[in-house]
């Protein structure tokens, strides 16, 4: 297994109004977060909040290429985010989920103290498959075949990349003391977006340039 310290490049906010960031994600241009009783939309480059949607967003926060995901309680929404309405609903596949990502057609859905992530049917909210992993699980996101997790206890936080088929831990990168991950989401190419819970902050860390066919398996 590789650990490494994480390399924060940068830090986004506090937001005005926001008092937590739950999810996070990305939609190739704005980073959304789910922040309580809204979804607000920031720009990576200025930082500046673009836009704001109000659906409950109490957990984790997701993006198809079309429309975003949004865990509200004991179930997920699906947003327009062209006219902020919600579309449709599913149930989320446990109680206490945390972190949602999208990836090949499906839904990655974390389950905080159950260490736990489903893969689930975005139509039907069917549960295709669960992976267990050794730590609380916030955020989650895919990125090249490589699925990474945050966590987040009393032994402070970290994003691990583990192997989907095993659960195994391939990589850890270690935050700072005192610095939590509530949510997690690439940026498709060299950094994570983390959402920073009650700091009301997100902070980038650079992702480690490395191979992705390290026993990362397939989707």
């Amino acid at each position: 297994m590789k650990s490494s310290a994480a390399e924060i490049i940068r830090e986004y906010g506090p937001f005005s109004g926001v008092d937590r960031v739950n999810g996070v994600t990305y939609d190739g241009q704005q980073v959304w977060i789910g922040a309580g009783d809204s979804l607000k939309a920031f720009d990576p480059a200025t930082g500046k909040t673009t836009r704001s949607i109000d659906v409950p967003a109490h957990a984790g926060t997701a993006f198809d290429g079309q429309y975003l995901f949004q865990i509200a309680d004991d179930r997920i929404q699906k947003v327009d985010p062209k006219s902020g309405q919600v579309v449709a609903t599913i149930p989320t596949p446990a109680s206490g989920c945390s972190g949602l990502a999208w990836a090949e057609g499906s839904l990655w859905v974390a389950q905080y103290e159950d260490r736990k992530i489903y893969q689930v049917d975005p139509h039907t909210g069917a549960i295709l498959r669960t992976i267990e992993t050794t730590r609380f699980v916030t955020g989650v996101s895919w990125i090249e075949g490589q699925l990474w997790h945050a966590t987040w206890d009393d032994d402070g936080s970290d994003l691990r990349q583990i192997d989907s088929r095993t659960g195994e831990v391939l990589e850890v990168i270690e935050m700072p003391p005192g610095v939590g991950v509530s949510g997690l989401e690439s940026d498709g190419a060299e950094q994570f977006f983390c959402g920073g819970g009650s700091s009301g902050k997100v902070r980038a860390v650079r992702r480690p340039k490395r191979g992705s066919g390290s026993g990362s398996g397939s989707y």
